[in-house]
């Protein structure tokens, strides 16, 4: 075995996105760079899935399902009788599901190849939709689907806690108390821990280290982040253990049971950076004492230290992500259904960074506003970023980014797509934003021309007097705005839609509905997901639930602090919408179901909604906009035109013959100014220009040899090419 040796071991325990890696670890390991500071990361979720998903281990469950008499349901009777059938294929569906052996795809596709149990019921309402798909995203959906039977197997028959992208999440969810835990952590491992804890003992044998530092995301890795913090108490006494990461940032925060600290030396709050570089130095030296948001126990009681005088490093001092050792090539892609928008976050690979820290809006009243992942807002530089972008790709070979932020600015995202666009970088991109205004579809078109594919943002609730109560700063016709830009700019738009917000009527929960079904089928939305509102206690709303006529049931806070029960004073029972708002969701991302009556996706009465039928195409009829902020930036995306003159009775002429990827145009301007343009084209208008110019400078310019701009700009020529890729910024 060969010893690599490092300070620190940074793990994301079980279970996370299969495609790629969650980007925690990988953003430590960037700024431990910095600071030569040597660490080794794994990625225990993707590494365990392999495992699991195996001939050789499924072989195995199927055994132990049977000699333990668990296979009861008909649905895993099936499966068993079927195993043959299953374990054959297994291996190679997972080389496929990498990105390897395509030519498998064919025999994917082939009528019966697969053994199918209960998760391909749904086939019959789908099989219109794989032509579209193609043959290898069909095939990925049907090995997704093939696995998704296997993991019912699990579920059923091995541990009713298992799921593919979390374990065990009730006990991490609105636990306020450690007990229930706690008692699971005393009881013999489960299969899948064995699995876990084999793997993590091959990794502490070969690093050897002196900390180890879990990133715990989500509820459904928190169980397996205790797991294997145990395993190590126990078995490397004298190793510490550190935990930090999304969860304990939002939910641990009055963290006060002792009992964590079995398992746990420390567990740091926030950014990650600092608060690792000093538990780096107090473990090399345990007479160094400075702590940076840190939760360790004293005298048997837990303390909060914060004791450094040290300020938190700025966005352009924490380095590039770094995603050596993780197992890039392994990671496997998956297409639950057919929504090409929806595939994006469980299909392909992608580099994780963010484009700023926290929010730039920071003032939705559902939304933890309070904590500094959200409140401090502080954007990256966009040549920085590029300059990023392009280590990644040197580094991971994959030209696919996921800006992870909460809202990415517009500002930022139209300096990013410029730089992008400068460098004559290649890369494919997406990320989250707010649907605001400043979308125009000229900046939709220029994200478009330097590789944005998607955008995902919250609608929340369809009504514009919600909207104003949350403090979304939109509006519903805003939003159908936006989104028709994106979409007509060829940009894929996911909506994330929300139900039982705080006074919401049954009424507007209706109005709301239709607006989403207009929204889908005028086409400006693709994709979206309905969730019901939680009530978190770091958010305005959790804060001064009064304000918001709710009664929020607190309990004694002794673990978790997120989640918090509540009483609407309006007596409404929103769980009741689920299933027809998720139901005609499903159905309208597909295109179809729009001429069906809403009160025909529940079975209880609702009332009439009162939104008129044509509102948001309405909403899309808006008049042109002529005015022009002097200081808006004129860019032109397309190529320089091949140039003839020729005369026309007195005046002298220019064709300018214009090409794109897909298209040729013809325009005619006098020569004189036509010659003006064009040198313009070639330099100042050009994004690899490094000082773009502004209209009032291009005005400026103009009169110099010439009068009035504004005929000249409105003139047909210059719309022709307004529809072709000259902007304003």
């Amino acid at each position: 075995m060969q010893i690599l040796k490092k300070d620190l071991l940074l793990i994301t325990p079980p279970f996370t996105q299969l495609n790629t890696p969650y980007p925690g670890t990988t953003y430590l390991k960037g700024f431990l760079n910095t600071k030569n500071i040597e660490a080794f990361q794994i990625d225990l979720s993707i590494e365990v899935i392999l495992n699991l998903f195996s001939k050789k281990t499924f072989t195995a469950l199927f055994e132990l399902a049977y000699n333990t008499n668990k296979i009861q349901t008909e649905n895993a009777q099936r499966i068993y009788t079927l195993k043959g059938n299953y374990l054959q294929p297994l291996d190679d569906i997972i080389v496929f599901l990498q990105g390897k052996k395509t030519s498998f795809a064919r025999q994917i596709c082939t009528d019966n190849f697969l053994p199918q149990a209960s998760r391909f019921k749904q086939l019959d309402d789908l099989d219109w939709a794989f032509g579209s798909m193609g043959i290898q995203d069909k095939a990925k959906h049907l090995a997704t689907l093939y696995l998704e039977d296997l993991s019912d197997f699990i579920i059923e028959c091995i541990d009713s806690n298992f799921g593919f992208s979390r374990y065990a999440e009730r006990l991490g969810m609105s636990a306020n108390s450690f007990d229930e835990l706690y008692t699971c952590l005393q009881e013999d491992t489960t299969y899948i821990d064995n699995i876990t804890l084999n793997i993590l003992e091959n990794k502490l044998k070969t690093i050897q280290p002196k900390l180890v530092c879990f990133s715990v995301p989500f509820p459904g890795n928190l169980y397996s982040a205790f797991r294997c913090a145990q395993y190590i108490k126990t078995n490397y006494p004298n190793t510490k253990v550190a935990m930090g990461g999304g969860f304990p940032n939002t939910e641990l925060r009055s963290l006060s049971d002792a009992r964590v600290f079995e398992f746990f030396d420390f567990i740091t709050l926030d950014d990650g950076e600092l608060p690792i570089e000093l538990l780096h130095a107090h473990i090399l030296n345990p007479e160094h004492l400075e702590f940076k948001r840190t939760f360790l126990l004293e005298n048997n009681r837990v303390v909060y230290k914060n004791n450094t005088t040290k300020p938190d490093y700025k966005q352009s001092d924490v380095g590039t992500p770094d995603y050596s050792d993780l197992l890039l090539d392994r990671y496997i892609s998956v297409i639950e259904i057919a929504n090409p928008m929806h595939s994006l976050w469980s299909d392909g690979r992608w580099n994780k960074l963010t484009m700023a820290h926290g929010c730039y809006w920071g003032k939705c009243t559902f939304c933890d506003i309070s904590l500094d992942y959200i409140k401090i807002y502080e954007p990256v530089a966009a040549k920085l970023l590029v300059d990023r972008m392009q280590q990644l790709i040197e580094q991971t070979q994959e030209t696919g980014f996921h800006f992870v932020d909460e809202a990415a600015p517009p500002s930022l995202m139209k300096a990013l797509a410029l730089e992008i666009i400068k460098r004559k970088l290649t890369v494919t991109w997406w990320t989250n934003i707010r649907f605001e205004k400043n979308f125009t579809q000229d900046l939709c078109l220029l994200l478009k021309a330097s590789g944005c594919i998607a955008v995902s943002g919250g609608l929340e609730v369809a009504s514009d007097r919600l909207l104003k109560l949350i403090d979304k700063g939109v509006t519903v016709e805003q939003v159908a705005q936006v989104t028709r830009n994106f979409t007509e700019a060829n940009i894929m738009v996911h909506a994330y839609l929300m139900y039982g917000y705080p006074t919401q009527t049954i009424k507007e929960t209706i109005d709301s509905f239709e607006m989403v079904r207009q929204l889908f089928e005028v086409g400006v939305l693709q994709s979206g997901f309905w969730h019901q509102f939680a009530l978190t206690a770091h958010s305005p709303v959790g804060l001064k639930p009064e304000d918001y006529n709710i009664i929020p049931d607190y309990k004694d806070i002794k673990f978790a602090n997120n989640d918090i029960q509540f009483t609407d004073t309006t007596g409404i029972d929103h769980s009741k919408f689920s299933f027809g708002l998720k139901k005609s969701l499903f159905n309208y991302m597909h295109g179809i179901g729009f001429e069906l009556p809403l009160q025909d996706w529940f079975d209880f009465k609702i009332p009439e909604t009162s939104i008129h039928q044509d509102f948001i195409y309405n909403s899309l009829e808006v008049p042109p906009n002529f005015s022009i902020k002097p200081t808006a930036k004129i860019v032109w995306l397309g190529n320089i035109p091949l140039v003839s003159e020729y005369s026309k009775k007195t005046k002298q002429l220019l064709k300018l013959t214009f090409h794109s990827t897909n298209n040729s145009f013809n325009v005619v301007i006098d020569k004189d100014k036509g010659n003006w343009f064009v040198d313009h084209l070639e330099s100042t208008l050009s994004p690899r220009n490094d000082k773009l110019q502004s209209f009032s400078q291009l005005k400026t310019d103009f009169e110099t040899q010439f009068e009035n701009f504004e005929l000249f700009w409105f003139s047909k020529p210059i719309n022709v090419l307004r529809e072709n890729g000259l902007l304003i910024l």
